[in-house]
């Protein structure tokens, strides 16, 4: 049984193109259906978020994060009563905007695109799920349903000021009312992806060697974890030893937000999906006490993980591939794949072919931007 504040799939506000429903799915069932059978899902897999993709097979890929904060979200919503399928959903879909490189990649294509109305991930993933995916006979993208779109576009909280170009694009036939908050199944999706990334960079730098467990030991609870399994596996080996721990840390963290979001839920009276997005705070946090440890651990993670000296270099090296590509593609769109040679024939303008090659660079994977820059721009590339 759901609570008063979770979305009813028989009372969503639908779909931009109607559609008649399934006998046997509900829309978010469909919704999330529909978004991992997309291309762009698929090609999570070979994205990354701090390690390039050939670094190794361990590290997390967008699409491992994705599953990740997935688990993460059905978990807390159970507990809360959410809509579990809605929650799911979005947090599957949360990843799909992003450029090849991770967040290095974004930046890079960002200050390419400023004169062009700039490149926002979070944004992306709209014009991916309403545009880009091309498969279905009566309309582009994936026609999800109103909560599932208002949940991509504002799981951080509102989108006010400029807005970014594809996401005030789409809004102006599709009203996601970006100026309050989503409702509470997104704001689940949303502190499952920082739960997510704290644990797994963890996991990752640990992995690189870019720091030791005796390091982070050192940090707000996860020296707590590293000693509880000492003083009750004690002699454990040492693999063992660190993945004990770890999900401990991931434990702490979702029980943090399970109680302290069932007080914010039960103190702010609301009882509809509705007055959680008016209530002008979102209702799904960490308690103040958590989120000031947190934010130790990642400033610990920024210092030796995001700025560390291997790391920069990386981020040098393929900021140059994205720096090398979009001008290329700009001046060269011949270069394109035909498909891609049929959206730049109808683009009206320089701003148009812009966003034509941000889509298509963004939805690259590490390894095809990587050989597409050495295909076009190495000492025998196809564009000299």
């Amino acid at each position: 049984m759901y609570a008063a504040i979770a979305c009813d799939p028989a009372r969503t506000r639908g779909r931009l193109h109607a559609e008649e429903e399934s006998a046997f799915r509900t829309p978010y069932q469909r919704d999330r259906d529909r978004i991992i059978h997309s291309s762009a899902f698929r090609r999570l897999k070979h994205k990354t978020q701090v390690f390039v993709e050939h670094e190794g097979d361990y590290f997390r890929t967008r699409l491992t994060h994705s599953i990740e904060v997935a688990q993460v979200a059905r978990t807390i919503a159970r507990v809360l009563a959410l809509n579990g399928e809605l929650t799911e959903a979005v947090a599957l879909a949360h990843d799909l905007g992003h450029t090849p490189f991770g967040h290095t990649g974004e930046d890079a294509l960002a200050a390419l695109m400023a004169p062009y109305g700039g490149f926002d991930h979070n944004a992306q993933a709209i014009r991916i799920v309403t545009r880009l995916e091309r498969h279905y006979a009566e309309f582009d993208g994936l026609n999800l349903t109103w909560e599932t779109l208002e949940g991509l576009a504002k799981h951080n909280g509102p989108v006010t000021g400029a807005l970014p170009y594809a996401l005030a694009e789409y809004v102006a036939i599709h009203d996601l009312e970006l100026a309050t908050h989503a409702g509470a199944e997104a704001q689940v999706a949303a502190i499952s992806d920082d739960i997510a990334y704290n644990n797994h960079d963890l996991h990752d730098g640990l992995h690189a060697e870019l720091f030791t467990e005796e390091e982070i030991c050192a940090l707000p609870i996860v020296g707590y974890c590293f000693t509880e399994v000492d003083r009750r596996y004690p002699g454990i080996e040492p693999q063992r030893r660190r993945h004990e721990a770890l999900r401990r840390v991931f434990g702490v963290m979702v029980a943090d937000v399970i109680d302290t979001s069932r007080g914010l839920i039960a103190a702010s009276g609301a009882e509809s999906p509705e007055d959680v997005r008016l209530l002008g705070r979102p209702v799904i946090r960490f308690s103040d006490g958590l989120w000031r440890d947190l934010g130790a651990i990642r400033e610990f993670l920024f210092s030796r993980m995001y700025r560390a000296p291997e790391v920069v270099e990386m981020r040098a090296s393929v900021t140059c591939v994205v720096q090398d590509l979009f001008p290329l593609y700009m001046e060269r769109p011949d270069l394109l794949p035909p498909q891609w040679r049929r959206d730049v024939a109808a683009a009206g303008d320089r701003t148009e072919l812009a966003r034509v090659v941000a889509d298509y660079i963004a939805g690259m994977t590490d390894r095809f931007a990587l050989q597409a820059h050495a295909r076009h721009c190495g000492p025998e590339g196809a564009a000299g």
